[in-house]
């Protein structure tokens, strides 16, 4: 049974870091690219942040480009988002998700791709 469990949320203030962490198990895990999506309330989810299999590749929204950085640890089959210079604009609840794929390359917009989510985590940002 696929498991993806993300952590590592909870509330910050303006310009503080939070780091979110991802662990997946049940796949074989360098098979899948990975994504970091959040949704607000009364707004669509969308895409945050994601990697390509080996990491070699990763993709941002525009929001959040320059602050946030994905990177993924396949050894220990987990991906983890640092989420720097937070703006109240960030606070969402944040889901991890998993893409099986057959080539190196990632998507923010095709969540349809995505299988596999996680329960998602909550980040408040405070002004």
């Amino acid at each position: 049974q696929v498991q993806v469990v993300e952590s590592g949320g909870g509330s910050a203030r303006a310009g503080d870091t939070l780091r979110l962490s991802c662990r997946t198990s049940g796949l074989n895990f360098y098979d899948y690219s990975m994504g970091w999506f959040r949704q607000a309330p009364g707004k669509e989810r969308e895409g945050v942040a994601c990697i390509a299999r080996s990491g070699g590749i990763m993709s941002y929204a525009d929001a959040v480009k320059g602050r946030f950085i994905i990177s993924r640890n396949n050894a220990a089959n987990t991906v983890e988002l640092q989420m720097n210079m937070l703006k109240p604009e960030d606070s969402a609840v944040y889901y991890c998700a998993a893409d099986f794929k057959t080539y190196e390359g990632c998507s923010l917009t095709s969540l349809y791709e995505y299988k596999h989510w996680g329960q998602g985590t909550q980040v408040t940002v405070s002004s």
